[in-house]
């Protein structure tokens, strides 16, 4: 018999292919960073880190504080792994290296006297056990103003003083029924051992405390639900409180309040009479409440009153896009509307001097940067800039608002992200990615690292905003309270139904995605959808109410359980124990991941343990990444990057082969 010849270019490029295959296997992987514990995760290739790198090196920056007499400013933006803080003496200046730890630092605010120190809040691992520390300009010294081992849950300044208020919860109290009590404390940061405690608040739902300009008066708020709050006034020198808004009837939920120049009544929000959060005036003496924002038919999403009384600067949520508008408080008139990009705006806060107005905003091509605006000419400033990068942020995928009637009738909405169709033609694979809260809201800001997913996978990535979601008014927001929880998976489903009819999407290739509640949400797809789906990966998610309920911390347990309902109910805890996605997984037939932090207050990881024990009976696939280090997600950019890594990878076994 003759040998088969075979062309000498083909013989080489056979040769040049199994030579790649090899360097391929022998090429060393990424080390997980110390503190991750991995259960058949695979090995993250050094190639593909190396790939993915650029889409790692995204530093949103935010707005923390600005100086009292000075037109400088505290911001937050990573430094090496965590996020710190940074002074900017001016808009374009070099950001100034104020803090330096392990762990995440995200919030600070200057003394607002002189500037002479500022106060800033730190955990440890993700715990959430947040203290706050005093340091003073230019020190490195950072000394603790709140007790150890309690929570801070708010703080507020004097300004007439320079006393701090802050308000603290006892934690490691898992698995205890014990009620709880909040304290609310006063004391000089310079003398933080001479503190004065004005009041003890049953439960763990006190905050938003402000002082009137006299520093003789407080107003708060009692948080119950996303629908139910109240607001309080308390007398500083006795501590003495008084409610100043209605309990019984219609329940009404409250954003932060402020008071008038004058102490008279308070600005806040209110969705009394509507099915929107409008821009409100309360009268003191009378507690009448006046709508200043009738025509205003989206959420207000914050509000800050200048330093002079005379201008209101607040955020309207127009279907997931901030609009930021002012009004004159002498006639409750509107001025010129700044012109800002399009995106989303993060927290707003007025200088000592009443003209400039701080903020941080984000797009779907710009991570968060800082900006102020001039009240007096409408000058809009840009404060920080990013890093040049390798990557051109400027060719990122707008998101399109898409709606789809779901199994009642009810349209539901959220934001698409599609892939260039030229580079990757045909029906695409989806992911879709659900919020949590579960009374959040996905908005088109900022993807950061997962651009990567339309940039180089392909991939169309769907964020939903189910019933239960803010933005669409009290009534949906509602519409998924305690045993109406699965009325939002089956949004889910109708989203399903919408994908197989879209020409450019792949019902057959989806995977679900989501962290917190979004996890919850992804177990029970994957129970209630389990031949439709692909893949899921389930982040600091919730497998049983009940179990979840016994082992969250106690300041947040009582607050949970108006959404989630009462375990200690029997009925409700039949119910629960007959819908939890652990007491369904063995419906979970397509291959699951299970990210979680061990140090998370808000869903502990036994959810994750024993969702992941019992799925694996079922011989489905099941990738368990746990952080030592971490909490309620992952902070740490050494974790969240080697996450990524490793969900690219379940993303091209199971969605993309």
């Amino acid at each position: 018999m003759r040998p088969v010849r075979r062309p000498l270019g083909l013989t080489l490029i056979a040769t040049l292919i199994a030579a790649a295959g090899a360097a391929v296997a022998q090429e060393p992987p990424v080390a997980p960073p110390s503190a991750m514990v991995l259960e058949n995760v695979p090995p993250v290739r050094a190639g593909l880190a190396s790939q993915v790198a650029k889409y790692n090196e995204f530093k949103p920056t935010s707005y923390a504080s600005w100086h009292p007499t000075k037109l400088e400013m505290i911001v937050s933006r990573r430094h090496n792994n965590t996020p710190q803080l940074f002074r900017v003496a001016k808009p374009g200046a070099p950001l100034e290296l104020m803090t330096d730890y392990a762990e995440p630092v995200r919030s600070a605010q200057y003394e607002p006297r002189h500037g002479k120190f500022y106060v800033f809040g730190r955990d440890t691992g993700g715990n959430e056990v947040f203290r706050a520390y005093r340091r003073d300009v230019g020190s490195a010294d950072a000394i603790p103003v709140t007790p150890d081992n309690r929570r801070v849950q708010d703080t507020a300044w004097a300004k007439k003083s320079g006393k701090l208020l802050y308000v603290t919860v006892p934690v490691g109290r898992q698995g205890s029924n014990d009620q709880i009590t909040s304290t609310i404390s006063i004391a000089d940061p310079l003398q933080p051992e001479q503190a004065r405690v004005l009041a003890e608040l049953p439960g763990g739902g006190w905050g938003s405390f402000a002082f009137s300009q006299d520093d003789k008066q407080l107003v708060y708020s009692e948080y119950v639900s996303a629908n139910e709050s109240y607001l309080w006034l308390m007398d500083v020198a006795s501590g003495k409180s008084r409610r100043l808004t209605e309990k019984g009837g219609e329940k009404v939920a409250y954003g932060n309040a402020v008071f008038a120049r004058d102490g008279k009544g308070v600005y806040t929000t209110s969705d009394r009479g509507s099915e929107f959060r409008r821009l409100v005036y309360i009268d003191l003496a009378s507690g009448k409440e006046t709508v200043l924002t009738p025509e205003i038919n989206w959420d207000i999403d914050d509000m800050d009153l200048s330093e002079d009384g005379k201008l209101l600067a607040f955020v309207a949520n127009e279907d997931g896009s901030s609009v930021l508008r002012m009004m004159r408080t002498s006639d409750r008139k509107l001025v010129a509307q700044p012109k800002l990009p399009i995106g989303v705006i993060g927290r707003i806060e007025w200088h000592n001097n009443s003209r400039n107005l701080a903020l941080s905003l984000s797009s779907a091509r710009s991570p968060s940067e800082v900006y102020s605006i001039d009240a007096k000419t409408g000058a809009v400033t840009r404060w920080t800039r990013h890093e040049k990068m390798d990557v051109d942020m400027n060719k990122f995928v707008e998101p399109a608002l898409v709606r789809w009637k779901s199994f009642d009738g009810r349209m539901i909405s959220g934001f698409a992200y599609r892939p260039d169709a030229a580079r990757f033609p045909g029906k695409r694979p989806v992911v879709i990615n659900i919020h949590g809260g579960p009374e959040g809201q996905s908005t088109p800001g900022f993807l950061g690292r997962n651009n990567y997913y339309t940039d180089e996978m392909g991939l169309t990535v769907i964020y939903p905003n189910v019933r239960g979601s803010t933005g669409y008014g009290k009534s949906f927001l509602k519409l998924d309270n305690g045993k109406l929880r699965e009325d939002s998976v089956k949004d889910i489903g109708a989203l399903l139904d919408w994908i197989a009819t879209q020409p450019d999407m792949d019902a057959s290739r989806v995977a679900v995605v989501g962290g917190s509640y979004g996890g919850y949400m992804t177990l029970a797809v994957s129970t209630m959808y389990p031949e439709r789906i692909a893949a899921a990966i389930d982040i600091v998610g919730i497998s049983n109410f009940i179990t979840f309920l016994e082992r969250t911390e106690s300041y947040r347990r009582d607050l949970r359980r108006v959404e989630y309902g009462d375990e200690r109910d029997p009925e409700m805890r039949k119910w629960m124990e007959a819908s939890a996605p652990a007491s369904n997984a063995a419906k979970i037939r397509k291959p699951l991941f299970v990210v979680q932090g061990k140090n998370d207050p808000r869903v502990p990881w036994q959810e994750a343990d024993q969702i992941v024990a019992t799925v694996k009976k079922n011989g489905t696939p099941v990738w368990y990444m746990t952080a030592n280090d971490e909490g309620h997600g992952f902070g740490k950019k050494a974790n969240a990057d080697y996450l990524f890594y490793s969900t690219i990878d379940f993303f091209n076994t199971y969605l993309l082969k």
